[in-house]
């Protein structure tokens, strides 16, 4: 039987293969040297583990952590194994697995903590991997997993598969016997987790792996305690909410009770904004610098806090620094010779700096407009100046790279990292990472707004992940304050509109199984058909329509 075989190498051929081999082993039979460990492998556009029994003629990628699912792979089976390490060392205890911080994952673990403690269960992980113990798959029907969570007292589980009724069978991944319930797909074994650590912190414990751009080693440890902070305000509002998990937010749903939740977390979002524009008053801030990925609601969250700033007296300016692109001709080249408009190098950074010095000196500036069509700035729309105690809010990708504001005395700046900074997760173990979140709202809005189908968002997210990794992330240490954009109950509200644009990928394009896993996590969501009530200022009405705040 034949195949078509693309390594992550770059090479693709034929090969015969025997019916019924796993990829795996396909892999192992052809005795290649490969940059980076293979974790999953895409067959004729779906993901599958390297278990995967080849048995018709097909086309088998082979993917490392440079892909965010082979990514996401890794760092759920290095969860199974810390789980099992704990259970080695400490017995049945529980642990939660809360979000993304300090390049790893925070956890919870419910038992007394030690330094030692700590060590013993990352040398029990150490010991698995030498080890090299398979990680076995099993499917499991409805009714055994519900037994199998009774039996464990895991009454979210409980709940959730009870108020899924459609969902007939999962999947249940086990080291040694020791069994987990995960919602996607695992390696083969313990020794392809190599790469780990375990950080005592805070009240929990970081489990830290690779990042994704360089799959060797343990990136720098970085003490993220903004982002903490941001996290254990999340925290607050989901005890003030009274959700915890999917399962909470399905009930509130299914009792048509959760119109009253929309509107808590929108006034949570409106004391918070309130709260930053007191405080940009109270330090007497005149550059206020907007930051965030993809998606985040800049634009949304830009416009609030330009009306509480007004609220307090102030008359701020508003500015997006995509109004000084330089001159299309002078755009610079990425790697593959495309014009790289994410790069900082395409902002006129000079006329910026220079524009932001004469308005915070109280002269007459005139202030370009892009012109996306000419691919050229054009003068004479907006000539404006601003007086001594007026704020100039500025958002934009580079707004918190101090390349961008170089010549603005850095008293003067007031720095604010947005984004949907957490998800509420699937039950203690399995999470939707923050980054599915944002695709899902750039999707719907693409498909709103620009009439994009979902296979062309699909398509472009790694290259805007690349961009934020390279022009975002490495800058937001440098912010005063981050707001949170995520709304608690907001996949529930997106799975309306971005079903049915993820449900018709063909299979026969590439980005088809980027779809069906974004399907995948989706089905655990009951549908909040009534969004009527989200306020018209909500940044969520940025991505689904109906803002009053987007032009």
């Amino acid at each position: 039987m034949q195949v078509t075989i693309i390594l992550n190498n770059g090479k693709q051929f034929q090969k015969e293969i025997t019916k019924g081999i796993s990829a795996e082993q396909v892999l192992l039979d052809l005795n290649e040297t490969l940059p980076y460990r293979v974790l999953l492998c895409k067959v004729d556009n779906s993901y599958r583990g390297l278990p995967h029994k080849i048995t018709r003629p097909c086309t088998i990628e082979y993917l490392d952590m440079h892909n965010n699912y082979a990514w996401l792979v890794y760092q759920n089976s290095l969860v199974l194994l810390y789980k099992k390490a704990i259970h080695d060392v400490l017995g049945n205890v529980e642990v939660d697995v809360l979000n993304s911080l300090n390049k790893g994952l925070y956890t919870i673990i419910k038992a007394p903590l030690t330094l030692e403690v700590i060590q013993r269960i990352e040398q029990r992980m150490k010991e698995m991997v030498q080890q090299q113990i398979p990680i076995v798959k099993e499917h499991v029907s409805r009714q055994d997993i519900l037994d199998m969570s009774h039996q464990s007292s895991e009454k979210e589980r409980i709940e959730l598969l009870e108020s899924l009724p459609n969902l007939e069978d999962v999947e249940i991944y086990s080291i040694n016997n020791f069994r987990e319930l995960f919602y996607g797909l695992l390696v083969p074994n313990t020794s392809y987790l190599e790469h780990f650590e375990l950080v005592k912190y805070r009240n929990g414990v970081l489990l830290r792996y690779p990042h994704m751009n360089d799959p060797h080693e343990i990136p720098v440890y970085e003490n993220q305690k903004l982002l903490y902070d941001a996290f254990s305000e999340a925290t607050r509002w989901e005890r003030l909410m009274g959700i915890n998990y999917v399962v909470d937010l399905n009930h509130r749903i299914q009792q048509n009770e959760y119109k009253d939740l929309i509107m808590l977390q929108e006034a949570l979002h409106e004391k918070k904004i309130s709260d930053i524009a007191d405080r940009i008053k109270q330090e007497n801030k005149r550059v206020i610098l907007i930051c965030g990925p993809s998606s985040s609601g800049k634009t949304s969250f830009a416009n609030r806090l330009c009306i509480q700033l007004k609220v307090i007296g102030l008359k701020p300016l508003y500015l997006g620094t995509d109004d000084y692109f330089v001159e299309r001709h002078e755009t610079v080249l990425d790697e593959n010779g495309e014009k790289d408009f994410e790069s900082i190098r395409a902002v006129d950074v000079k006329l910026f700096n220079k524009h932001m010095k004469e308005l915070l000196a109280g002269q007459k500036v005139d202030i370009p407009k892009f012109n996306f069509i000419t691919g050229s700035k054009e003068y004479g729309h907006r000539i404006t100046s601003i007086d001594k105690n007026q704020p100039i809010v500025i958002e934009g990708i580079h707004a918190l790279n101090e390349i961008l504001t170089s010549d603005i005395p850095e008293e003067e700046k007031f720095k604010i990292y947005i984004s949907p900074l957490t998800s509420l997760n699937i039950d203690h173990l399995n999470r939707i990472p923050t980054t599915d979140a944002r695709m899902l709202r750039r999707l719907v809005r693409d498909y709103q707004f620009r009439g994009r189908p979902a296979s062309y968002t699909i398509q472009d997210w790694p290259k805007v992940r690349k961009g934020e990794d390279q022009n975002i992330f490495p800058y937001i240490s440098q912010a005063d304050v981050f707001f949170n954009t995520n709304y608690i109950y907001e996949l529930a509200v997106l799975k309306k509109y971005a079903e049915p644009l993820l449900a018709s990928v063909k299979p026969n394009e590439k980005e088809y199984a980027e779809a069906q896993r974004m399907l995948s996590f989706l089905r655990f969501f009951k549908v909040a058909d009534d969004d009527s009530c989200i306020a018209n200022n909500s940044i969520l009405r940025e991505f689904i329509g109906g803002s009053v705040l987007i032009d």
